[in-house]
């Protein structure tokens, strides 16, 4: 079966995905322009099916958070003068949105933004990961500073100890001396 070509690009769809309230989520204007509808239309759909969008599918923007999005998105700067609070959709409101529409694109575009949002998830992991180990070098480092430090400390105080004159000694042994006349 030919692979299908991609109707969004997925950098596209990750550029979408903004962290509110700390859930990666999609706002209704651009999960209505992915899924080929206006935002007035997605938004009936969703209130007509509200049992479907419980709180950790979708909430509703406060006029603060509206307004920081707005200033963070270039894309949003429509939504400044709009009295309207935006929906925001998580990675599950975002598939049961796909599905209240029940679109070829709606569905189509659905698959889109789970692949982003796991794709996201993943690189985050990824840095996640890599944090924990730098941390973990880091902490390895501190403790071999301190090492190197004795090490230069015990070779200055050798090197001290071979560049002071010792002291005068007899030396060992059968010494010849001349008589004196």
């Amino acid at each position: 079966m030919p692979k299908r070509a991609a109707i969004i690009p997925l950098d596209r769809v990750q550029q979408r995905i903004l962290l509110i309230r700390g859930h990666r989520v999609m706002l209704d204007r651009d999960l209505a322009e992915l899924f080929g509808v206006s935002t007035k239309r997605l938004n009936e759909q969703v209130k007509r099916n509200a049992e479907r969008f419980p709180d950790d599918f979708m909430f509703r923007l406060t006029p603060a958070e509206k307004a920081e999005v707005v200033a963070n998105c270039d894309h949003l700067s429509g939504l400044r003068f709009s009295p309207a609070l935006p929906n925001a959709f998580t990675e599950h409101g975002a598939i049961m949105a796909a599905n209240v529409l029940n679109s070829p694109r709606a569905v189509q575009a659905g698959v889109f933004v789970v692949r982003a949002f796991v794709q996201l998830r993943q690189m985050l992991a990824t840095h996640r990961e890599l944090a924990h180990k730098l941390a973990e070098l880091e902490r390895r480092i501190g403790t071999h500073d301190q090492a190197i430090l004795d090490i230069m400390t015990a070779i200055r105080e050798l090197m001290e100890q071979q560049s002071a004159p010792a002291p005068s000694k007899p030396k060992i042994g059968f010494h010849f001396r001349p008589k004196s006349k």
